[in-house]
């Protein structure tokens, strides 16, 4: 751990201990409840009794991790929530912007953020802090905070939710630096976990007769189009875009764009693989801009990303498409 991290890790850990002095404190999720934000929120809360995992929704992996694990978790309301009535801090993990949480926020209160997205959109207070470093996924932040400051938290339980995050936020490792291994390699130290049969368990993730149907229908509609000096692969679909655009980069496309539009709003998903990141495309900054330019919020990682608004679906997809045609492809020696 460098300096700049402990320096950190101090100052949030007298941040986190002033708020539990004060009252209970929520660790609140992103609204997609994937397992990074999960994860990490689960994990966190164990390390001091006033502290509680929530959130609006629990993704597929998360629920059945959750499930499997017994890791305490509260689901909450998205409106007319019932916040604690001393509340003394909330901590939100893994969410770029407050509209990524899904839940309008005690006014008022404290407030700690702690994220590895490459773009935030937070305005902050003069109590509140921001605990965000350029690592792979959030779970690892928490893990360093674990091992320095709560080591007896880190039962296999809590190992297992932290690896998970990590597992899913590289795409399996695809997307991984020196880092992300580094801390896969000290959540399994001294554990009894199979990482072989976690893993496994991780991947069995099943697909219902009508999800099957809807990602065979993204296939079909599927369009290549060269946009700049980047070759896009796009389509639409009604769920689990995500790994639609994931089968999308195992065709070959140097970025793979799933669109959706539901209940007035429109989402953009999009994933990239390590070669095209490497060669200059950061998707994070992309859907960033693309906020910027119609409105709604966008971010991301570099190979993964996505963004959420009110704009018509077509004008969402020809915002992120120009995005990209501005975007300059490194030349393989630098």
């Amino acid at each position: 751990m460098n300096a700049v991290e402990s320096n950190d890790l101090h100052a949030f850990h007298e941040w986190l201990s002033a708020a539990c002095e004060r009252g209970p404190v929520p660790v609140l999720t992103g609204k997609n409840g994937d397992m990074d934000t999960v994860g990490s929120a689960i994990a966190l809360a164990s390390s001091q009794p006033n502290l509680m995992a929530c959130g609006v929704h629990l993704g597929r992996t998360a629920k059945r991790v959750v499930e499997q694990l017994q890791a305490p978790f509260r689901k909450i309301a998205s409106e007319h929530t019932s916040w604690p009535a001393a509340i003394g801090g909330l901590i939100i993990v893994d969410a770029a912007a407050p509209g990524q949480v899904g839940v309008e926020l005690p006014a008022g209160v404290p407030v700690c953020i702690i994220d590895h997205h490459a773009t935030s959109d937070w305005v902050l207070d003069q109590n509140d802090m921001s605990l965000r470093w350029n690592v792979r996924a959030t779970t690892q932040i928490i893990d360093k905070y674990l091992l320095e400051y709560s080591p007896q938290s880190r039962s296999d339980v809590v190992r297992k939710v932290l690896l998970a995050g990590l597992i899913t936020d590289t795409g399996r490792f695809r997307h991984a630096d020196q880092g992300a291994f580094e801390s896969a390699n000290q959540m399994l130290q001294h554990s009894d976990i199979d990482y072989a049969s976690f893993l496994q368990f991780i991947e069995s993730d099943s697909t219902s007769p009508s999800e099957r149907g809807s990602l065979l229908r993204g296939l079909s509609r599927a369009k290549s189009i060269d946009s700049g000096a980047w070759n896009i692969v796009h389509t639409y679909s009604g769920t689990l875009e995500g790994r639609l655009a994931g089968m999308l980069v195992g065709t070959g496309a140097e970025i793979a764009l799933v669109s959706r539009f539901r209940d007035g709003q429109t989402r953009l998903t999009a994933r990239a693989p390590r070669s095209s990141t490497q060669q200059g495309i950061h998707l994070g900054h992309l859907m960033s801009a693309v906020a910027e330019r119609i409105g709604g919020e966008g971010g991301g990682h570099d190979g993964a990303a996505g963004w959420s608004g009110k704009t018509d679906r077509i004008a969402a997809e020809s915002a992120f498409i120009a995005q990209v045609a501005i975007a300059k492809r490194l030349e393989e020696d630098e």
